[in-house]
């Protein structure tokens, strides 16, 4: 009876009606200097929060491609060489105008390795950023990178000036909390007459709490919206009666598995590193937390930018016996015990997916321990959506460390002069990574939301992200 009163409670707030209701989850491997810095690893509601306060030049749609930002049109000239924007007619969100002369400095400082922008590694080609006009910005490259502007629509990209000043799409109008977002007017059309204001389901209300809060609120009928489910949470989807129609699985692209993270003793033989990859068997770990969670053997999905297509390991073509059977003989071949310290983020998934780990470990004749995300380790798990679509992401994100030889292709790749250059270079800085083994690749990353049926426009995506005014209609 409960339960079946919980479901039918669940569908009232399908209505289009009053400010939509978003629950966002913070992330259990959240800012840990430990483990891989990557955007998406750091916390859900900043992040929310951030991308609907500010924009950057450019901002990701609902199905994560681009639309204008700031700027309202721009070019590429010089092969990839230079991106010249046109600032739109926008103002901060304190009615004052924004000029190219404002945002310059705030692009430099977000491009500066000083300024602890996670994708600061990523935009060492920027050479300079110039004022054209009092509308117009130059981007310029030392190097060509086609894939710049989806970098430049991540919210770790969004122009905030030193007074702490946004320009939209949204401003909070009640602190709370929880905080009740509004839509910022556009300048470029018409006010509404007298002193109208928007409608009601034009407002956002953002409450950040914890997974089984907001999957409880879900149910209950009482928000619109769940945004931060990862692996870890998943399991919690089952504690309460759900339509399977509201869970939204996006098609994230990025890196899920173990970063080797200690090269002292047993993994510091390359062959060791290989053997321990071939020992797991990934569809049934995966299996073991997500159904029809698709497993993954190699570290990229795809050729990307590479002249190549992706390097496939060694033992890829043996059968699971066969691989374990080899992990062992390396194990016994070591001479001493071998124990590994898996760091993980808590959870039920996390625990699901630890004892899939923990028991193949033990069946090759290794004793595993789990600490916590952030502590010394010997493993660690790396969940991360990739910002953008370059090959060059996956291999630097997988090496926390690589050898000498693998780091040395990367950075080649890096300052490849020519797009060409650039691609042969990334195939052999894959062939590189494959050789040296940093990463035990398991799967994509699993990133999951709940929608009502009101929110029209939510797009599940590659980019795993979902701004706040693209869910029920157009707003800016």
């Amino acid at each position: 009876m409960g339960a079946a009163l919980l479901a039918a409670t669940a569908c009232e707030r399908r209505t289009d009606h009053g400010a939509v209701i978003v629950s966002t989850i913070p992330s259990a491997i959240a800012s840990t200097r430990a483990a891989v810095p990557a955007p998406t690893d750091s916390d859900t509601s900043h992040r929310v929060l951030r991308d609907a306060l500010a924009q950057g030049l450019v901002r990701f749609d609902a199905n994560g491609q681009i639309e204008p930002g700031l700027a309202e049109r721009w070019i590429v000239i010089d092969e990839g060489g230079s991106f010249i924007f046109r600032l739109r007619e926008a103002k901060w969100n304190d009615g004052s105008p924004v000029t190219a002369e404002q945002v310059v400095p705030i692009l430099r400082h977000l491009v500066s390795p000083r300024s602890g922008n996670p994708l600061a590694p990523f935009l060492t080609a920027i050479d300079e950023i110039v004022v054209m006009t009092p509308q117009v910005i130059e981007i310029r490259l030392s190097r060509p990178r086609p894939d710049l502007l989806k970098l430049f629509a991540q919210p770790e990209m969004a122009i905030i000036d030193r007074g702490r000043r946004g320009t939209g799409p949204f401003r909070i109008v009640r602190t709370g909390p929880p905080p009740l977002l509004r839509p910022i007017p556009d300048p470029r059309r018409a006010e509404p007459e007298g002193d109208a204001t928007p409608e009601p389901e034009q407002d956002v209300r953002l409450i950040a709490e914890s997974p089984a809060r907001a999957i409880l609120r879900f149910a209950q009928g009482q928000s619109d919206l769940v945004l931060g489910g990862r692996f870890e949470t998943w399991p919690l989807l089952n504690s309460v009666p759900i339509s399977q129609a509201a869970i939204r699985i996006d098609p994230a692209a990025g890196l899920f598995g173990l970063g080797i993270v200690n090269r002292d003793g047993f993994l510091g033989d390359a062959a060791n590193r290989q053997a321990l990859s071939a020992a797991f068997d990934r569809a049934a770990m995966l299996a073991a937390v997500a159904p029809n969670w698709e497993a993954a053997d190699r570290l990229l999905p795809d050729a990307l930018d590479s002249d190549a297509p992706p390097q496939i390991p060694g033992w890829a073509l043996l059968n699971l016996n066969e691989r374990r059977s080899g992990a062992r003989a390396r194990v016994a071949a070591w001479g001493q015990p071998v124990r590994l310290r898996i760091a993980m983020p808590q959870g039920p998934g996390a625990n699901l997916l630890y004892g899939q780990i923990g028991a193949t470990l033990l069946a090759v004749g290794i004793t595993p321990e789990r600490v916590a995300i952030s502590a010394p380790a010997d493993l660690r798990l790396i969940d991360a959506v990739a910002p953008y679509d370059s090959a060059r992401w996956y291999l630097a994100t997988a090496c926390a460390p690589c050898g000498e030889a693998a780091m040395a292709a990367i950075e080649q790749a890096r300052l490849a002069p020519t797009l060409a250059g650039r691609s042969a270079a990334i195939a052999a800085a894959d062939a590189a990574v494959n050789a040296d083994a940093p990463f035990i690749s398991l799967a994509r990353p699993l990133r999951w939301s709940l929608a009502t049926a009101r929110l029209r426009q939510f797009q599940t995506n590659a980019r795993a992200w979902h701004p706040l005014n693209r869910l029920r209609a157009d707003t800016n």
